[in-house]
């Protein structure tokens, strides 16, 4: 499938608008094309990541759920038994926010709109931070990390899921198969969007695999930064320590 212009990612300034642009526009059936097109595997993916986030036991905890979205992931740590604190769900697509809001009823979820790569937060000022498919997106992802570090307290963690090209050679083939050829058209029709789910392979190719995205968790100060593959490898999972 050929790529139109719009669809390949772009750099800098020009990358942020695109972003902002595309989630603005494909709000109102993100949450439906999230599903269907992840057969519901994300649901799983989201549990694995919350479950690594090692909050503090002797007081509420402070989390930030950064490139919110609809806040799915958010929710996934409200909801988990014995979940004391409050969740901080940004993300610079406003549209995105106001979309999910209905699904907050009374979960401890505080939505601000803001930049990742500009946080309007003090240093060290939560207890962890989670990101799922976010990182991917962000025009500097060096500096998104040096943001994380700024806002973690010293021994919190940071959880990252983000989509990965999967390593065993056929898993890679179907996974090409789909991501370039099902899913931009499946998305578009769904969506009504002409581009944003071309958008998605493209930005998945030109991102670092797991070790480079782990060596740049390791350059903006954190410590212990793992990961491990989810369904083949077709997402991954880091976690690095503050």
């Amino acid at each position: 499938m050929a790529t139109t212009p719009d669809a390949r990612p772009e750099r800098g300034k020009a990358r942020e608008n695109q972003v902002q642009t595309i989630f603005s526009e494909i709000a109102p059936r993100y949450d439906l094309l999230n599903h269907v097109l992840s057969l519901n595997i994300d649901r799983r993916w989201r549990r694995k990541a919350v479950s690594r986030l090692d909050l503090p036991t002797d007081r509420p905890a402070r989390v930030l759920d950064a490139c919110a979205g609809t806040y799915d992931l958010s929710l996934e740590l409200a909801r988990r038994k014995g979940f004391q604190g409050e969740i901080i769900a940004s993300d610079f697509a406003r549209p995105m926010l106001v979309e999910g809001k209905g699904k907050l009823d009374q979960a401890p979820v505080r939505p601000i709109c803001a930049d990742t790569l500009r946080l309007p937060f003090p240093d060290a000022s939560f207890d962890a931070a989670m990101v799922a498919f976010g990182v991917r997106n962000l025009s500097d992802v060096d500096a998104g990390f040096r943001e994380f570090a700024r806002v973690l307290r010293p021994g919190a963690k940071l959880v990252v899921l983000e989509f990965t090209t999967p390593p065993n050679a056929f898993m890679r083939w179907g996974y090409h198969v789909y991501f370039h050829r099902v899913l931009p058209v499946v998305g578009r029709i769904i969506s009504g969007h002409p581009w944003a789910y071309t958008y998605l392979p493209e930005s998945v190719k030109e991102f670092p695999g797991p070790e480079a995205l782990a060596d740049k968790f390791r350059s903006a100060g954190f410590q212990a930064a793992d990961w491990r593959y989810f369904t083949g490898g077709i997402a991954a999972l880091h976690v690095g320590t503050r």
